[in-house]
């Protein structure tokens, strides 16, 4: 029994998946996620009526089950790891979610992961809740798929970082009065760094980073590229004029037996601003050693001492910085990255350097206000205006009098 409000560590995590391993390891299914939270079963199983998006009978049927509220995110986000030092596991992942041609071999145990689709952040409510029984369903179909096939297994649904983020209110509390409350982020994973010698020369840092091919494979390399860290980045080339980020999976999904995704950067001097700044150039995509996908690349730049940020980065039309399909093998990739941030050039001590972000100064939600202010400031002063022109008769006309008479010519 865990009291409210208690964070598992990573050792307590250790001591409570005990039972999993002992006497012997036995099958094991880890569901992975990128965010979640228990506010997200509670908010979300309330909403719309009866449509409860944790609905299989998963914790129901099993002899055992543990629920934990609250679990420390470094542990979370080396689970994984954690769960591969604790057997001699057969490991396999899972992305087309389809077992019927799934092989376990049950003379050895065997350690299923299932990375499940990430969840936007700028997703309304409803729309979260559709994702939520979409997964509920996966989730439901494959432990059914592996009960019918007779295979005795323990699944763990988790995930790297949470959904929602604690305020600390002790911070709070010391300030009495703040305009923005400071919000603790313990979830971030170190950003993959290339250093050649004692030197870093390139930082690359993103929340989610996804692809999809063809329209129908999803590819979530997040875990295997920062969790994990299941990439081969040797090919990489640094120096002050170009450097190339290579980023080399093996067997990422299946159907693809190695991919690599390389991020082309330039150093240029400038002279219109008598400095030099760093440019990502473009991105390409190669899959099986075969065709090139080759991307253009818009407004990711920033000056060469910096780093560049970007809240959403990829080739949909609605993100800030653009991945532009410069030939037909790019028109077959769709790219997702949230939280990209990037430096090439000028990297001190293996940290970023200070981050020029692709939202300028006007955003469009400044713009809207500065044109809805000017607005109404040129209605205000119209009236005031026409207010100003108003003028009394100079001339009244007596009712105990003689009539008024006013000539013509006035």
């Amino acid at each position: 029994a865990l009291h409210e409000g208690h964070i598992v560590s990573a050792q307590e995590l250790a001591v409570l998946l005990q039972p999993v391993f002992s006497p012997s390891p036995r099958n094991l299914v880890l569901f992975l996620q990128e965010t979640l939270s228990i506010d997200d079963f509670t908010y979300y199983s309330e909403s719309y009526g009866n449509k409860n998006p944790f609905q299989n009978e998963i914790l129901q049927s099993s002899p055992s089950s543990l629920v934990l509220p609250a679990v420390d995110s470094k542990a979370t986000r080396q689970l994984l790891s954690f769960l591969q030092e604790s057997g001699d596991w057969n490991l396999t992942n899972m992305t087309n979610l389809d077992v019927s041609h799934l092989e376990v071999n049950t003379s050895k145990p065997n350690l299923l992961v299932v990375q499940l689709q990430p969840l936007l952040s700028q997703l309304t409510k409803f729309a979260k809740l559709c994702m939520f029984l979409f997964i509920d369903k996966i989730i439901g179909r494959l432990t059914m798929d592996l009960e019918e096939r007779g295979i005795h297994f323990s699944a763990i649904y988790t995930a790297v970082r949470p959904s929602r983020i604690s305020r600390r209110t002790e911070t709070m509390w010391n300030l009495r009065r703040q305009l923005m409350a400071t919000e603790e982020d313990s979830s971030s994973y170190p950003p993959v760094n290339v250093t050649i010698g004692n030197n870093t020369c390139i930082l690359f840092y993103a929340g989610n980073f996804s692809l999809k091919a063809n329209s129908s494979v999803f590819i979530d390399l997040t875990n295997a590229t920062f969790v994990i860290q299941n990439v081969d980045i040797s090919s990489s080339v640094c120096s002050d004029v170009n450097t190339t980020l290579s980023l080399k999976y093996t067997k990422p999904v299946n159907g693809i037996n190695s991919l690599e995704i390389r991020f082309i950067m330039t150093n240029k001097f400038y002279e219109g601003s008598a400095r030099y700044w760093s440019t990502l150039d473009s991105v390409e995509i190669e899959q099986d050693e075969g065709k090139i996908a080759t991307f253009n690349v818009s407004v990711i730049s920033a000056p060469a001492e910096y780093s560049f940020h970007c809240q959403l980065v990829g080739t949909s039309t609605l993100y800030p910085a653009r991945l532009i399909p410069s030939n037909s093998e790019a028109s077959n990739w769709d790219v997702f990255i949230s939280s990209f941030q990037l430096q090439g050039f000028n990297v001190e001590n293996g940290q970023f350097s200070y981050a020029s972000d692709c939202t300028g100064f006007f955003s469009p939600g400044i713009w809207m206000g500065l044109v809805t202010s000017a607005i109404l400031l040129w209605i205000l002063a119209y009236g005031v205006h026409m207010i100003m022109q108003l003028t009394a008769n100079s001339r009244f006309d007596d009712p105990k009098g003689p009539a008024l008479s006013v000539p013509q010519t006035e």
